[in-house]
C-alpha cells in the first residue's frame, strides 16, 4: 500500500515548470544579397556555419545555426537573398525563401546601415506582410560600424517609417555590427524573447544540423568565389565525391583525403577557375584546405577537379541531382 501512495505529480510538475520557463523556436534572416545575413548568423552562433562573400547569391540553401543558452535554444536560419530569378535555380531558391518565412517564429530583416533603403527592401518586407501566417518582425540595421551617428539616426527613422508605409509592425529595431560584435548579444536577447515557450529542439551543444560534407563543399566554394568575375559565382557549384581517413596512417598522425569537384557551366569558366598554369586552382585549394582542417580537427589532403556541366542552373535533372 505504501508504495502505491507515493505521489508522482511532483516530478512531473517540476518538469513542466522547467519547460515553461524555457524558450525555443526558429528565426530567419532575410534581406537583399550582401546585406550581412550570413556574417550575422555566424556571429550569433559563435562559430562559422554559413560562408560569406561580397558576391550575390552566395547562400544557396537554408543554413541552420543553433544558439544554446541555459534558458533557451534559438535556431537561426540564413536564407538565400530574394532576387529576380533568371534561371530555374533562382526560382527554386526564391521558393525556399518564401517557404522558410511561413515556418519561422521571427523574421529578422537585414537593412545595411551603409546603404539607402530602396525598392528591393520595401518589396521584400511587403512580401512578408502578405503571408497568411505572418511571423513577428525585427529590423536589423546591419553593418553599423560603417556609418557615423547622424547617418545611423537617419537610417533608423527610415526603417521606422516602413511600419506605416507597408502596414507592418516592428517588434524592435536594432543597430548591429557582426564584424565588431556590437549589439550581437542584444539581437540574441530580443529574438529569444519573441520565441514561444517549449523544450529544446536539438541536443545541447549542437551548433548546426548541416552535414559535414555540405560544410566542406561550401568552404571550397567560398574560397573559389574570392576575386572572380561576376558571372562565375552564379555558375559555380561544389560537390564532394569521396572523403575518408587515409588507411595507412598511424592513429597519432591522421590525414583526411577529400576528393571534390568544382562544377561550372562553360569551358571559359573552367579556365577562370583553374587559372594560368593551374595557379588559381592551387590558391583555392590552399585556402579551403586550411579552413577544412580547422573544421575537422585533422590535417587534410584536398584533391580538386573542375567539371563542365552545361547550363546546370536551368536543367531540372541536374538541379535535382545536386540537391536543389
Amino acid at each position: 500500500m505504501s508504495d502505491q501512495t507515493i505521489p508522482e505529480e511532483h516530478p512531473r510538475d517540476e518538469d513542466a515548470s522547467l519547460t515553461a520557463s524555457f524558450r525555443s523556436g526558429f528565426a530567419c534572416f532575410v534581406g537583399r544579397p550582401n546585406a550581412g545575413k550570413s556574417t550575422l548568423m555566424n556571429a550569433l552562433v559563435g562559430t562559422k556555419i554559413a560562408i560569406a562573400s561580397s558576391k550575390p547569391q552566395t547562400t544557396r540553401h537554408a543554413v541552420r545555426g543553433i544558439v544554446n543558452r541555459p534558458d533557451a535554444q534559438l535556431v537561426v536560419i540564413d536564407t538565400p537573398g530574394l532576387h529576380r530569378p533568371r534561371t530555374l535555380l533562382g526560382e527554386r531558391l526564391n521558393d525556399l525563401v518564401r517557404d522558410t518565412w511561413s515556418e519561422v517564429d521571427v523574421v529578422g530583416v537585414c537593412l545595411p546601415s551603409n546603404e539607402r533603403i530602396g525598392p528591393g527592401d520595401t518589396y521584400l518586407v511587403s512580401e512578408i506582410a502578405k503571408l497568411p501566417r505572418r511571423p513577428k518582425l525585427v529590423a536589423l540595421a546591419t553593418k553599423s560600424d560603417l556609418v557615423k551617428p547622424p547617418r545611423m539616426a537617419e537610417h533608423l527613422l527610415k526603417i521606422a517609417s516602413l511600419e506605416e508605409e507597408l502596414g507592418i509592425h516592428w517588434e524592435t529595431i536594432i543597430p548591429v555590427s557582426a564584424l565588431t560584435n556590437d549589439q550581437v548579444d542584444v539581437v540574441v536577447d530580443e529574438l529569444i524573447a519573441l520565441l514561444p515557450e517549449g523544450p529544446p529542439l536539438y541536443p545541447d551543444g549542437e551548433v548546426t544540423d548541416e552535414p559535414t560534407e555540405t560544410r566542406i563543399a561550401e568552404l571550397i566554394r567560398e574560397a573559389a568565389l574570392e576575386g572572380v568575375e561576376d558571372e562565375l559565382p552564379h555558375s559555380l557549384m561544389v560537390t564532394i565525391e569521396e572523403m575518408g581517413l587515409r588507411a595507412d596512417r598511424p592513429a597519432e598522425r591522421p590525414l583526411m583525403d577529400i576528393f571534390a569537384s568544382m562544377i561550372v557551366e562553360r569551358d571559359s569558366q573552367k579556365g577562370i577557375v583553374i587559372g594560368h598554369r593551374g595557379q588559381r586552382l592551387k590558391e583555392v585549394g590552399t585556402a579551403a584546405r586550411l579552413q577544412i582542417a580547422e573544421l575537422l580537427g585533422v590535417p587534410v589532403h584536398l584533391d580538386l577537379r573542375v567539371k563542365v556541366v552545361k547550363d546546370w542552373q536551368r536543367d531540372p535533372k541536374q538541379l535535382n541531382r545536386l540537391g536543389f
